[in-house]
């Protein structure tokens, strides 16, 4: 990965930095070296103090590639790009309103008023109190024989609240390279010009300049971003699920992972995992690189847009996360916290084996700058496979007696067999509800083995398997349509005072009326007939 040769810097700006526009997009710009001594070292930490003590510790462990899971690469400068997310440890001041000021004062509509003042100025905020920060890292290992152990590795990380791949991937690309051919003086030109940018709207087209270039990206829109202090965005948001308007913007986080290119050898196994997803079950993700990890959880998460998103995920996990010593302790039969875990350890096996879906993807052979790796080119059409299947790329269509072995060999050896040698699987004992939808796969492209042709065709085959989950997510939420539209208030009543209610959710009832009604011609078409299973 290189710098563009067109990108220039103004020097006069490294001192117009205006730390509180930073916030608005980024908390801290921070260099860590690896010390084959003492570990990891952060260098450098922009601005001071944006981190605590035991945050820094947990950024430091998340941005180097787990040493175990790590082919050698005996090329001179070796490159990656990828994202972790961690729990802040600072307890977030809900509001930064003292509780003494929201009080009822005379007929209510006061306090009504300062609470949604309060609420506006935390979106404006851009999430400054989230309980999540977001660390996106510039990795790059350099081999050298005269140095100790024959090399050194570094890594440039942007911190933030926001999930902002489309930004902030772009922006290592340029602010990575730059760092190591000018040093520190790249946090303060990369600060100066992110301190200048407009404040984020959600769900918009942004132009955000950087140099004498600019990056125009589209953000995800508000009603995918987990809202940390339990208020929703606006009154929108709520239905925004429901009532997806316009196709052509992003519905949802990460709308800009490769997810045809991360599963493509489990295509068949997306409605499986999709439904996995919305009822919230733990799943353990396994990559060779934490590139092609967190490209798998984030393509995961973007595949329920444009539902929120609200089970806990982590695209790169480590066993120094605080998090690893609550799931390690759990007691035999104990259940797992639903989330999403990305990890390339392979000790995971072991020590979370117990976790009830594990899939593995990727391939150990890709080494890419980008989140996720493009793979080979298929034999015989398009490809599919069944839980458990080879890494080959299968079509769908192809069934053969050595195919079938290999699945059951693999699903008989488990998980464990990941320890000799990587394939991509799914082992899982859940029983799918959905049915792959042959018709969507039949429209995906096989792009042949040129790496160029390959990365377009993959646009327009997440375009395709996107829109497609999406009409999916959004037919399945419908039915709760009804439940999310508030009551005609009486005429003599306020808004502001009395609130006109929603109405009473009862799942028992709302099962039978479902159950009277069906489940719609798209549902109907890509459902089993213990479709009513999924919504219990």
């Amino acid at each position: 990965m290189s710098r563009s040769p067109s990108f220039s810097v103004k020097p006069e700006l490294a001192s117009e930095v205006d730390e509180k526009s930073l916030q608005q997009w980024v908390v801290a710009f921070c260099i860590i070296r690896f010390d084959l001594e003492q570990g990891q070292l952060i260098e450098e930490c922009y601005p001071p103090g944006s981190l605590t003590q035991n945050e820094e510790l947990e950024v430091s462990f998340s941005s180097f590639p787990d040493s175990v899971s790590q082919n050698h690469n005996r090329a001179s400068i070796h490159d990656c790009i990828f994202f972790f997310r961690i729990k802040r440890h600072k307890a977030p001041d809900i509001l930064n309103i003292e509780p003494s000021e929201i009080v009822e004062v005379d007929n209510n509509i006061s306090s009504q008023k300062l609470i949604g003042e309060a609420v506006q100025e935390s979106k404006c905020q851009n999430n400054y109190d989230s309980r999540f920060l977001y660390g996106f890292v510039f990795n790059r290992q350099r081999h050298d024989e005269r140095l100790k152990r024959g090399g050194e590795q570094k890594s440039v990380v942007i911190l933030s609240h926001s999930p902002y791949t489309s930004v902030f991937r772009p922006l290592l690309q340029i602010m990575g390279p730059l760092y190591f051919d000018i040093g520190n003086k790249a946090l303060n030109y990369i600060a100066a010009y992110v301190s200048k940018w407009p404040v984020p709207l959600p769900g918009q087209l942004v132009e955000l300049p950087i140099g004498n270039a600019s990056l125009k990206v589209n953000l995800p829109p508000s009603h995918s971003l987990p809202s940390d202090n339990g208020f929703f965005e606006d009154s929108a948001s709520s239905l925004a699920p429901l009532l997806p308007s316009n196709l052509s913007i992003p519905q949802g986080l990460f709308h800009d992972s490769d997810l045809f290119g991360t599963f493509r050898g489990l295509l068949m196994q997306l409605w499986k995992l999709w439904e996995l997803l919305l009822v919230g079950e733990p799943i353990l993700i396994i990559a060779p690189t934490p590139p092609q990890c967190c490209e798998a959880v984030a393509g995961l998460v973007s595949l329920v847009a444009p539902l929120l998103f609200s089970v806990d995920f982590r695209p790169y996990f480590t066993i120094h996360d605080p998090e690893f010593a609550k799931l390690n302790s759990l007691q035999e039969g104990s259940s797992f916290p639903p989330m999403i875990l990305g990890v390339t350890n392979l000790f995971f096996l072991k020590a979370l084996r117990n976790m009830p879906h594990i899939v593995s993807v990727g391939s150990p052979m890709s080494n890419s700058s980008r989140f996720t790796v493009a793979s080979k080119g298929l034999p015989g059409g398009i490809p599919g496979q069944n839980e458990g299947s080879s890494i080959q790329h299968l079509s769908f269509r192809k069934f053969t007696p050595a195919n079938f072995l290999n699945a059951v060999k693999l699903r008989r050896d488990g998980p464990l067999c990941l320890m000799t040698e990587h394939k991509e699987a799914v082992w899982t004992n859940y029983a799918a509800v959905t049915k792959p939808d042959t018709s969507i796969l039949n429209r995906l492209i096989d792009a042949g083995l040129s790496p160029r042709v390959e990365e377009s065709m993959s646009v327009v085959n997440n375009d395709i398997l996107r829109r497609h989950f999406l009409e999916l997510t959004t037919n399945f939420l419908a039915p709760f349509g009804p439940y999310f539209r508030a009551n005609t208030p009486s005429e003599a009543s306020s808004p502001f005072a009395d609130p006109p209610p929603l109405p009473s959710f009862n799942a028992e009832e709302f099962l039978a009326s479902l159950s009277a009604r069906g489940p719609g011609k798209f549902l109907q078409k890509r459902m089993r007939s213990n479709w009513l299973d999924l919504y219990r």
